[in-house]
Parts: C-alpha cells; sequence; structure tokens
C-alpha cells in the first residue's frame, strides 16, 4: 500500500464517481496499485475475453541504457502470452498510449500484473477476443483524441472496461458494470485497513497482510449517500481497525486535509474478519 510522508504513513483513501452518460459510470481513486484491482478488472470485463494494455510506462524495467523495455520483452520476461499491435512512431509522446498495444486473454491480467514489479503508468480496456488489426487502431485513435472530461466507453461501444493508473496509487476508471464501482471502494477499504495492521506483532510476518472485504451492501450504502469519500484511519489495534468516511462537495485532491468530523465509520473486526459501516456518533 502507498504511504506519505517520511514516517510512511498509509495514504488516505479517496473515492469519487459520477455518470458519464449512455450506462458509462466514471470513478476516480486512491490509493491502489493496478494489479491490486487486476481481479476486479477481468471480472467486469465479462462482454470481451481480451485486455488491450495500451500504455504502460515503468521503472522496473530497463534496459543497458536505462531506457524502459518495451511492454512486449516485458510480457516476454513474465511469460505472458500475448499478440503485439504495433502503432509507430506517431504514437510516440501521445498521452495515454504506448507505441505498440498489448492484447492478451484477460484471464491473463493478474499474471501479468503479478506484484513482482510496478507501472507507474498504466492504462488498459477490453476489447473482443478476435479484435482486428483495424478496430486496435480505431481504439488508440478515439484514446489519443479523447478529452479528460469526455467518457471514452461512449466513443468504444463494444467495450466495458477503461483503466487507467498513475504513480501506481491513483485510480481513474471507466465501465458499464454497475457493480464494479462499489467493489473497487470494498477494495480501497481493505488496502487501507491492511497497511494499518501491516507489521504489527502477530499479525503479519512479511510485508504485506491479508484482510477480507466488506460486502457490496455496505460500499452501495455509501456510494447512495454521497458521490464523493474521503477515509482515514482512526484507531488501529490487533483486534479492529477503524475507519473515518467523510462527504465531500467534490472530488478529493491531495491538498485537501481530512474534515474535522467524519460522517460514517467502517470497522473492520480482525479476529472474526467482519466488517461493520454505521453513521458516525
Amino acid at each position: 500500500m502507498n504511504s506519505v510522508g517520511m514516517e510512511g504513513r498509509p495514504f488516505p483513501l479517496g473515492f469519487s464517481i459520477r455518470e458519464g452518460g449512455a450506462g458509462v459510470w466514471r470513478v476516480a481513486a486512491c490509493a491502489a496499485q493496478a494489479g491490486e484491482l487486476a481481479d476486479l478488472l477481468v471480472a467486469a470485463a465479462t462482454a470481451n475475453g481480451a485486455v488491450a494494455v495500451v500504455s504502460l510506462e515503468t521503472n522496473s524495467y530497463l534496459d543497458e541504457d536505462w531506457r524502459p523495455l518495451p511492454p512486449s520483452l516485458i510480457a516476454a520476461d513474465l511469460g505472458v502470452p500475448c499478440t503485439v499491435h504495433p502503432l509507430g512512431s506517431w504514437a510516440s509522446g501521445t498521452h495515454g498510449l504506448a507505441e505498440e498495444l498489448l492484447v492478451m486473454d484477460r484471464a491473463l491480467l493478474p499474471r501479468f500484473l503479478d506484484g513482482t514489479w510496478s507501472p507507474y503508468e498504466l492504462s488498459l480496456i477490453d476489447v473482443p477476443a478476435d479484435v482486428t488489426a483495424d478496430r486496435l487502431d480505431e481504439v488508440a485513435l478515439v484514446l489519443g483524441t479523447a478529452r479528460g472530461d469526455e467518457p471514452l466507453l461512449s466513443r468504444l461501444e463494444d467495450s466495458r472496461v477503461w483503466f487507467s493508473g498513475h504513480d501506481d496509487c491513483y485510480v481513474l476508471l471507466e465501465t458499464r458494470d454497475p457493480a464494479l464501482p462499489a467493489a473497487v471502494l470494498a477494495r480501497l477499504l481493505a488496502l487501507l485497513a491492511g497497511s494499518a495492521l501491516t507489521g504489527l506483532p502477530g499479525l503479519a510476518e512479511g510485508p504485506s497482510v491479508r484482510v477480507p472485504e466488506p460486502g457490496p451492501g455496505p460500499a452501495e450504502q455509501l456510494i447512495a449517500a454521497a458521490p464523493h469519500w474521503i477515509g482515514a484511519l482512526g484507531e488501529v489495534t490487533e483486534d479492529r481497525v477503524i475507519i473515518g468516511l467523510a462527504a465531500l462537495p467534490r472530488p478529493w485532491r491531495l491538498d485537501v486535509a481530512f474534515p474535522q468530523r467524519a460522517d460514517f465509520t467502517a470497522t473492520l473486526d480482525v479476529r472474526s474478519g467482519t466488517w461493520r459501516i454505521t453513521p458516525a456518533e
């Protein structure tokens, strides 16, 4: 889990959702690494059998001149079979596009994002398993010319999920699956609680700890109450983790302090592995 400051305190939870029209939901969230959401993205992309990695930047794979390796060589090193679709020099320098696209079976995405390396910039979109080269060019053109406030999936009707991760922390997501936003929020709660428990005696031997996620109901409850949330750790013991959740009038930014009062409290009972989300007292 990402941390902030010299003390390595856990990064706060941020979540924002809005409707983008045409059955598309847009989510901005933090803090989560791409690999920590890979299984959710795979499960949500039910309409298509493949995923196209359209942008990738990392310092984990560098050549002898300290330049990032092409995505295809990274996939080869990880043993992930894929097809490569070159875009050529026209894509060079275009935000959100690499000079080559990787198309892989969507079930292989968790294997590609296996936690052994870290992409600080990654974008992907689901595509049909039999996607053609012409269609991939069309996808690249839409992604390369889109405005920042424009729902991409409104122009890509045969895709259900678009994901973009930044600094291995910030998440932008579009989906036609109404269940995915709540699943992401539930995962963020579990990640924040896990980051707090990591290192506590008797709970974690290594650098991470697994905690259960709340079911979809509590996350859906929060989304129904407000579209924009920030969450920060409260009390943390070997028995429980408390997260204060405050609704915001607009999406959270790094320079916005946590409100003085939380609106909801999410409590993880560590021993029983259960969550309880209640209005703050």
